[in-house]
């Protein structure tokens, strides 16, 4: 049976309960901070999302899910009262629709694609467009993120380019992400035994593979004309 479209009436009287905390005679705090402020508030809330979505809960899904939505409304609802910014969360989903549109050609469009690696074709093809300033497969993407998250994000960045990582010996290789996980947490054991911090390692790994690919991306450049 297919679902009813929600009628976004919950989510309307949240935006009118943003704006209430922020206006005049409403929360002082709320009204103090900036964009620069809420940044801790946002990646804690979305850890606690990541934590709630492995827990399988429905009711911190939904919890958690709110959170995250808040901070989104609440940073909107500063840009419409910020001289300078002067959009609102109206502006934000219309170019999120405008964007999700663009990116699925084969939905709205009269392109096909039958995988999932076809849309994904698309869309690393359609960013290219989007963004021409971006010179490296690397540009866009965030640096603050955790070393072992970076990590996989940057391996799969370089192999487009031809750079990679020779992975562990398969027969020594944890097969299930249960044994990755004690292995991995084994290595982190050991590090700390030998006084060595696990995450500045990685992230140090991670700036060699960096300039790697930035290296690879140079050389094979045509060479402009003289």
């Amino acid at each position: 049976m297919t679902q009813a479209p929600a009628s976004g009436d919950g989510l309307l009287e949240l935006v009118a309960m943003v704006g209430r905390l922020r206006g005049p005679g409403g929360c002082p705090w709320d009204a103090e901070q900036t964009h620069e402020s809420l940044v801790q508030y946002l990646v804690e809330e979305c850890w606690e999302l990541i934590d709630a979505i492995e827990s399988g809960s429905r009711e911190e899904m939904i919890e958690e899910l709110g959170d995250v939505l808040y901070q989104v409304l609440f940073h909107a609802d500063l840009a419409a009262h910020t001289p300078g910014e002067d959009y609102d969360i109206d502006e934000v989903a219309r170019h999120m629709t405008a964007k999700m549109v663009a990116r699925h050609p084969h939905v709205f469009g009269d392109r096909e694609a039958e995988t999932a690696a076809d849309v994904v074709a698309f869309w690393d093809e359609l960013k290219a467009g989007e963004k021409p300033h971006r010179t490296s497969v690397l540009d866009g993407v965030p640096q603050g993120m955790p070393a072992l998250a970076l990590a996989q994000k940057l391996l799969g960045k370089a192999e487009k380019v031809g750079v990679t990582r020779e992975p562990t010996d398969a027969a020594t290789a944890p097969t299930t992400e249960a044994e990755l996980g004690d292995t991995l947490l084994a290595l982190v054991a050991s590090a700390r035994a030998q006084g060595l911090d696990a995450e500045r390692a990685l992230r140090g790994a991670i700036r060699d593979l960096s300039s790697e690919v930035r290296e690879r991306e140079v050389g094979s450049r045509p060479a402009a004309a003289e």
